[in-house]
This record gives C-alpha cells, sequence and structure tokens, in this order.
C-alpha cells in the first residue's frame, strides 16, 4: 500500500487555507495541528477553525490536538466531522475510553506520544485505537530537526501491530522531508505528516508526490 502523505497546514498561509488546501489536492489527508498554549507553548487553531476547514476542505481533516484535558475537548473535534482526531497520552486521563468515545461519533482515533514518552504501556491498548502518532520533534513549533533517537519506538509499535493483525496506522509528525520520511518507513511508519518540505516547495503537489514515493521506496518489510 501507498505511503499516506497529509501535509501540515501549520506551515501554509493562514490568510489562505482553502487555496492552500486546494495547492495539495494529490495528498491523502490535511493535517491540523490543534495547539491551546498550555499542552505545548504555542496557540493555533480551535473547533470554530476546525469547522470552517470541514467545509472548505475537499480532503479528510486529520485533526492532532496538542492540548490539555482531551478526554473533555477531543469529542468537539470528532463532532465536526473531521476524518482522524489524534490526541496525546501524557494529557489523556483514560486513553481506551476517549478512543472508545471518538469512534462512536464516527471519527478514527489517534493516540500521540512526544519524542520521549515510551510505548510500551500503549502496545496492550493497540486495538483501541487507529492510529498512534510517533512525534519525530518536540510538539509546538514547525520547522524542527528530526529525531533519529525516535525510531525504536516505531519499530516496537510496528512489531506490535504487526503481530497482533491489527490495522493500526503509524504516522510520524516533525522534520520529514525526502531524506527523512526514508528513515521512519524503514522503522514501520506508513502515514507521514510533512508541513515545510511541502509548503515551502515551489510546487507543494510535486513534493507530496516526491515524499510519497521516497516512502515507497524505503517501506518497512511486513
Amino acid at each position: 500500500m501507498a505511503a499516506r502523505i497529509q501535509p501540515s497546514i501549520l506551515s501554509a498561509d493562514f490568510a489562505n487555507l482553502e487555496a492552500e488546501i486546494g495547492r495539495i489536492s494529490t495528498a491523502d489527508a490535511v493535517h491540523v495541528d490543534v495547539m491551546d498554549n498550555h499542552f505545548v507553548p504555542n496557540l493555533t487553531f480551535g473547533r470554530t477553525m476546525v469547522e470552517r476547514l470541514q467545509q472548505v476542505s475537499a480532503l479528510p481533516l486529520d485533526v492532532h490536538l496538542m492540548i490539555d484535558d482531551p478526554d473533555r475537548w477531543a469529542p468537539e473535534y470528532a463532532e465536526t466531522g473531521a476524518f482522524s482526531v489524534t490526541f496525546h497520552a501524557e494529557a489523556a486521563a483514560d486513553a481506551a475510553g476517549l478512543a472508545r468515545r471518538l469512534r462512536s461519533i464516527g471519527a478514527r482515533a489517534g493516540v500521540a506520544v512526544k519524542p520521549d514518552t515510551p510505548v510500551e504501556p500503549l502496545l496492550d491498548l493497540l486495538p483501541e485505537f487507529d492510529q498512534v502518532l510517533v512525534m519525530t520533534v518536540e510538539p509546538g513549533f514547525g520547522g524542527q530537526s528530526f529525531l533519529e533517537r525516535t525510531m525504536p519506538k516505531l519499530r516496537a509499535l510496528r512489531t506490535a501491530v504487526t503481530a497482533a493483525g491489527l490495522d493500526v496506522w503509524l504516522q510520524v509528525d516533525g522534520g520529514i522531508g525526502e531524506r527523512t520520511i526514508g528513515i521512519a518507513a524503514e522503522a514501520g511508519a506508513d502515514t507521514f505528516v510533512a508541513g515545510s518540505s511541502v509548503y515551502g516547495a515551489d510546487d507543494p503537489g510535486a513534493a507530496v508526490a516526491a515524499l510519497r514515493a521516497a516512502a515507497d521506496g524505503h517501506a518497512h518489510a511486513l
């Protein structure tokens, strides 16, 4: 299966987001980073913006919640019609329960971990999730360098997902470009968030195609 490329509009022109989404029409989804200036030291979009993006985007929305108290707030994002809602394991009181609630609303349920958060506590819970996001930078800002030290977590997740026969997408976010996407793909990732490497290109559509080809060329052997 071809790698999934989900450009992050954190790197897009905020004044023209509908047009910016149109520039990545060959992507698999739009990655929307919601930050509350508490869980991470940055403030971006909220529910109102996600609702509006949902109305104008021809692509599915992959919403990444970098917020406190996702047990309370994450379901509201699922109710916007978002394709996928990912919350952070570090912030959730009941990750499995929240995932079930998101699924019941109709969204795919994702759980994210920061670079230094171990994934072992999640391995027994994998059937509860549709996606696990391994952050390959510290969450909060775009344009950071890829942290290769996070790759053992991806390998552990890929081994567990394969052994259990699960259909859980393994996503990476942070510092993803044509070189680093291959490293992540070899470690087991199949879903890739890319910001500046897409929206910093003269042709974002061509950048999406190049990233997909680079990932497919290094895909983890299952």
